[in-house]
């Protein structure tokens, strides 16, 4: 176990590069498993979740050759339905994303049932229907079990715009018999980096980026090369962090093309920035004013499939709020368990009311001081980095762990920028 130990009150200056979007690996490490031929990939992040997920495919029969820290040849000449290990599934929800693959190149896969953030329910119903419509048998007797003959294409509608069902329903289908149509498909940037991927080795998937996806299923698909895209939660925890420490930092490689809602819901907050290429700077001395709604009315920001604003950033959201002029209601009806970690906010002085498992009001600014906490998972772990940051005096978060799940050496980064964090073991 290893904790971060902040000192607040520093403003950040300088300039920083995000790694590779993990939600973009992960689907991608999966898909790996659709052909014998090598893949190489590019800016492969270097955390917890991803060097999981190669534990995983590793162990049902795929070898992985490690060219550099971000580069990975991986090449599934043979696989195998091999008993995956419970333990390890429990560490990661992506360990789902082996469903479709593995029905589509081995016709069978044991499947224990699939862990990451403990954020409320989070169903797999919509994976198993999907599958199903393809021809996949599945069982469930406290695991999965899927097994196929062939699979065929369909006309799939989900039952809710699932990013993980609609990436599984993608890999099958691009080597079931036939044509498919996936509609009410989510389509979060990592899913369409997912398409362009599989494109690239042969797939012919069409629509990319919307909610209707047509497929046309292939034989075969080949190797190639890929280089992964920026993991924009990443970049907005950084814009977030520079904001709230009244700093000023330039993010390079930003894929600014991605942050157009986003970038409308902090505005709302006070929060702006300027795209120069593909960079983003972020300038000091933020208005800090949430903007009311027409009539003075409390503004509401609330979640939504993409391309409106994601449930991953609500818990950085909620933290900006708290350093912004105003009073704003937010709602995540997506995880009931997502905004449990405000009593934490409150503990250092924010004034946040939860009204319920899915809603919060916020009024700021408050000061906040450092206290002692845990980190309750990825994202609510890096919204206390950046409540740390801005607060006076010194701040100790527990169970770090969480936060290296999503974010590459986010201490490494945040003292490049000039924060004053120290990670240490605990004793």
């Amino acid at each position: 176990m290893e904790k971060f130990i902040i000192e607040g009150g520093q403003p950040l200056t300088g300039e920083v590069t995000p790694s590779g979007n993990k939600n973009a690996c992960l689907p991608m490490l999966a898909a790996c498993l659709l052909t014998d031929e090598p893949i190489t990939l590019h800016n492969v992040p270097d955390i917890h979740d991803v060097r999981t997920m190669r534990s995983l495919i590793e162990s049902l029969g795929v070898e992985i050759e490690t060219l550099d820290p971000h580069t990975w040849r991986v090449r599934a000449a043979q696989v195998r339905p091999a008993d995956l290990d419970p333990d390890i599934c429990r560490k990661i929800r992506a360990s789902i994303l082996l469903a479709g693959p593995m029905a589509a190149r081995a016709g069978e896969l044991h499947l224990p049932p699939p862990g990451g953030d403990v954020i409320g329910r989070r169903r797999v119903d919509t994976h198993i229907l999907a599958l199903q419509k393809l021809g996949v048998q599945v069982n469930y007797d406290r695991s999965f079990h899927f097994l196929t003959g062939s699979l065929t294409g369909a006309d799939i509608l989900l039952d809710e715009a699932s990013v993980t069902a609609t990436e599984n329903a993608i890999m099958a289908c691009v080597m079931a018999r036939g044509e498919s149509t996936i509609r009410n498909a989510a389509s979060e940037p990592h899913i369409q980096e997912l398409c362009h991927f599989l494109n690239q080795l042969g797939a012919h998937i069409e629509n990319i980026g919307s909610n209707t996806l047509q497929i046309c299923g292939v034989d075969h698909l080949h190797g190639g090369e890929f280089s992964i895209g920026p993991d924009y939660l990443e970049v907005v925890s950084f814009i977030g962090a520079a904001a709230v420490t009244n700093g000023s930092i330039r993010i390079h490689d930003a894929g600014p093309q991605y942050l157009d809602m986003i970038r409308l819901v902090f505005g709302r907050l006070g929060v702006e920035w300027v795209v120069e290429g593909e960079d983003i700077l972020v300038p000091a001395e933020q208005r800090l004013t949430i903007e009311a709604d027409l009539g003075g009315a409390i503004p509401e920001i609330s979640v939504m499939p993409w391309p409106a604003f994601p449930t991953d950033l609500m818990s950085i959201a909620i933290l900006v709020a708290t350093q912004s002029r105003g009073t704003v209601l937010f709602h995540d009806w997506m995880y009931p368990s997502r905004m449990f970690f405000t009593d934490k906010l409150v503990g250092m002085g924010a004034q946040v009311v939860l009204c319920d498992p899915h809603r919060c009001i916020v009024q700021g600014p408050t000061r906040l001081y450092g206290e002692k906490m845990e980190s309750p998972d990825i994202r609510a772990g890096m919204a206390l980095v950046l409540a740390a940051l801005s607060a006076t005096g010194k701040s100790v978060i527990r169970n770090v762990g969480q936060i290296d799940r999503g974010y590459e050496q986010v201490d490494q980064k945040l003292l490049s920028l000039g924060a004053n964090i120290e990670r240490v073991k605990e004793g």
